[in-house]
């Protein structure tokens, strides 16, 4: 999907939309399609009753993310104040989840990709926050 492209043809954006926000729009969907498959992977260990906490959290940002995408996504009457709460709770789960995957991800790859498409993520939520208007 070419996110600033079809930003950039909705009437609300006026123009060339942020780049923080089209770059935490495509984060927060790679965080999401990463997670769902670092769960589907954990679920196929063989340590599986290890990796339960990982697994709840990879689809609980996944979650997060997938919202906070969507929300990130709408500008037609967009409540600046509910993308910002959306853009903290996305980067709290994203924390949580990468800290968690970084404990596996010596022992599963899968575990040591989620966590960095989560540190990514976190990045791009913090930088959105960071340049919403009015809200400094």
């Amino acid at each position: 999907m070419d996110t600033q492209s079809m930003l950039m043809s909705h009437p609300s954006v006026q123009g060339r939309p942020s780049d923080a926000i089209v770059n935490c729009i495509e984060q927060c969907a790679d965080c999401a399609a990463t997670c769902i498959q670092c769960a589907d992977a954990c679920l196929a260990e063989d340590m599986v009753a290890d990796l339960r906490r990982c697994i709840s959290l990879d689809l609980d940002c996944a979650d997060i993310c997938t919202a906070t995408g969507r929300i990130a996504s709408r500008h037609a009457g967009a409540d600046a104040r509910v993308l910002h709460l959306a853009l903290q709770a996305c980067a709290e789960i994203c924390r949580s989840c990468a800290e968690e995957c970084e404990r596996h991800a010596g022992m599963h790859e899968h575990c040591r990709i989620c966590a960095e498409a989560c540190r990514a993520c976190l990045r791009s939520c913090e930088e959105a926050m960071e340049r919403l208007p009015g809200l400094q």
